[in-house]
């Protein structure tokens, strides 16, 4: 088993000071055994000479007892002494160790976060002297700042050029439509004119999934109360495939156009993935005794393996269709997902043995 760094700093306090002590016992006894041959000298020349050599034997054998006391009592005294000072380091390591800790908490929430670009805002403000500790921490802020700034940025440039490229497909339908008027139109400019029409649409959804997806990125900050049932009645409607809802109550905190959005974009994606006949699409809504909300989403459709699942939630990713050809943007959902995330929740999607998916989307309830 690895020893903390304050396991490891308490052990390097308490070995030192033991083996200060150690060499501090060491050196007293060596001292009072190089000194006693002088005091015995001394003694004797104080005394009779008849009576020198029983003296010398006393104090000696005094002399070698007051050694042996001398040293037992050290080692008892260095080895409370030693125990207290193992306690001390380690409250002292704490102590010292506690700005890294409160690194590594922040860094720890950050790196939880369910996107990368999450709990960036966060910073360690770190406060006290200004050591290496201290640089450390403001240098961890410097880089959160960067990576912030860089990640909004990025954002506010999906928004900007969404807004900026309406304007020509905007220009662009006004000028099609009005060359394929039919007084003036061969029928091979109105077939070009159509063909021109749907590439304008599929770019006008492609654009507008994008800044949908820009704006769900984001945390949610102004919140309304949301029940998903009242949504799912409204939204999981289809004139093609047949749609089964089962809404219960399901309240929620959040955004109420994003929130359509999110049930809109499942419904669509298991509607427009489907079999071409007795296609069916169940929508159920609820709330589980752990008190988060549930949004389930099935359909039947074609049989998905199961490691392609994941990679339907990322952008432009489509399974066994032609891009060119596919009526949607391939954003549908990635944007479920950011939506998801940006009220506190979570997607994740499960293939059917039969075919289709099951996509299940958590949220907090609404206190």
């Amino acid at each position: 088993m690895r020893l903390t760094v304050r396991g490891r700093l308490t052990l390097v306090y308490g070995g030192l000071f033991v083996l200060a002590g150690l060499v501090l016992l060491g050196a007293t006894a060596v001292l009072f055994s190089q000194r006693l041959p002088t005091v015995l000298a001394k003694v004797d020349t104080t005394m009779p000479a008849a009576g020198v050599t029983t003296n010398q034997r006393f104090l000696s054998a005094q002399s070698e007892d007051t050694l042996t006391t001398l040293l037992s009592q050290g080692a008892i005294a260095l080895v409370v002494v030693s125990a207290a000072m193992i306690a001390l380091g380690w409250l002292v390591a704490g102590r010292m160790l506690q700005p890294l800790q409160q690194i590594t908490a922040t860094a720890r929430r950050i790196a939880d976060a369910p996107d990368a670009d999450r709990g960036l805002h966060e910073r360690i403000a770190l406060t006290g002297p200004q050591d290496e500790i201290k640089e450390l921490a403001d240098t961890f802020d410097v880089m959160l700042a960067r990576l912030d700034h860089s990640f909004d940025g990025q954002r506010r440039f999906i928004a900007s050029a969404s807004h900026e490229l309406r304007t020509p497909l905007t220009l662009n339908r006004t000028l099609l439509e009005v060359a394929l008027t039919p007084e003036t139109a061969s029928a091979e400019v109105r077939q070009l004119g159509t063909t021109l029409l749907a590439i304008n649409d599929r770019h006008g959804r492609l654009i507008d999934g994008l800044l949908l997806l820009a704006q769900s990125e984001r945390p949610v900050t102004e919140r309304s109360y949301v029940d998903l049932a009242d949504i799912v009645d409204h939204v999981a409607v289809s004139d093609t495939v047949k749609v089964l809802t089962e809404p219960q109550e399901a309240t929620v905190a959040g955004n109420p156009v994003l929130l359509e959005r999110l049930v809109q974009n499942l419904v669509e994606n298991g509607v427009r993935h489907n079999v071409p006949v007795n296609g069916w699409v169940r929508v159920r809504s609820g709330t589980r005794l752990d008190g988060w909300v549930v949004l389930e989403v099935s359909n039947s459709g074609p049989v998905i393996p199961r490691y392609e699942v994941p990679g339907l939630f990322e952008p432009f990713h489509r399974f066994g269709t032609d891009r060119l050809h596919s009526p949607g943007a391939g954003l549908g959902l990635s944007i479920v997902r950011a939506v998801a995330r940006a009220h506190g929740g979570d997607v994740r999607a499960d293939a059917r043995d039969e075919g289709g998916l099951v996509v299940t989307v958590t949220l907090p309830r609404a206190l």
